[in-house]
């Protein structure tokens, strides 16, 4: 029966947010799967996590929209999710929805579905509220290095408070809605909110990181820009392969920088369970 209330609510939230044009049809379908398995076999408090993530991002993506019009040429995608993105961003968190089904009992899924939701939204809010920082940001690689705001694996101090911000939002939450196996002190609330804020925006620097040496890029030479689009940049111009792994698009970025989080909140968790 939960599952079942999963999928409508999940079908019903997909449905709206194709109505305002936030997701594409094939994004509509993977948003109600997602959504089916998060609430179906977590429950509300999952589920408000990820609901979190979806209604901020999508706001902030249609916040300042035409200050960053003219950053559309960078992006492989525009405001409007696909199914690759919807899966990009959430399947690392509803992988661990499933593993909590088969471990009911234990802490570890929580946390590793909250740093991977923290890592997604740090990076989207990164990224959407970075490109209105007044200075060009720096290559995460070499940090003396300015690049074009929009560029992929560019950092700023805006950015990176942005992420900062983005990530603790989803810290809050994983610490205020933990599941019972948690005891409710003071202590414990305040080691998950850090373990998921910390695995959060370490996540979205990953991401950075990825953009800035193995992600696809591309390069339009008819208005001679670096951008993230293929096989057509925004002009209509095919677009050059100039570096990265061709395979390794924005969604496997997304799905790594979810992922790379998971993998430090679980290591923070286990140092951690060692000493206390």
């Amino acid at each position: 029966m939960q599952f079942l209330v999963g999928l409508l609510l999940g079908a019903i939230i997909a449905f709206l947010a194709y109505r305002v044009h936030s997701l594409s049809p094939g994004g509509a379908f993977a948003a109600v799967f997602i959504g089916a398995i998060v609430f179906g076999l977590g429950g509300l408090s999952w589920a408000i996590l990820l609901l979190t993530f979806f209604i901020t991002s999508t706001a902030l993506t249609r916040a300042f929209k035409k200050r960053k019009q003219a950053l559309n040429e960078k992006f492989s995608k525009g405001g409007q999710r696909d199914a690759g993105q919807v899966f990009g961003n959430g399947g690392a968190a509803t992988l661990f929805v499933m593993l909590y089904f088969f471990f009911p009992g234990a802490l570890w899924p929580w946390l590793g579905f909250a740093a991977a939701l923290a890592s997604v939204n740090a990076d989207t809010w990164a990224t959407e509220l970075g490109v209105l920082n007044p200075t060009q940001p720096r290559m995460i690689t070499d940090l003396r290095k300015r690049v074009e705001k929009g560029t992929s694996g560019g950092v700023s101090l805006w950015g990176t408070g942005a992420a900062l911000l983005g990530a603790s939002v989803i810290g809050t939450l994983a610490a205020l809605l933990a599941p019972s196996v948690v005891e409710a002190s003071a202590i414990d609330l305040w080691i998950i909110f850090s373990l998921v804020t910390i695995s959060g925006l370490l996540g979205s620097l990953f991401d950075s990181l990825l953009g800035a040496t193995v992600q696809a890029m591309y390069f339009c030479p008819a208005d001679q820009k670096e951008t993230e689009k293929h096989p057509l940049h925004t002009c209509g111009t095919p677009t050059i392969h100039t570096r990265g792994w061709k395979w390794l698009d924005n969604d496997w970025v997304n799905f790594s920088c979810g992922t790379f989080g998971v993998l430090i909140a679980l290591a923070i968790y286990a140092g951690l369970a060692g000493i206390l």
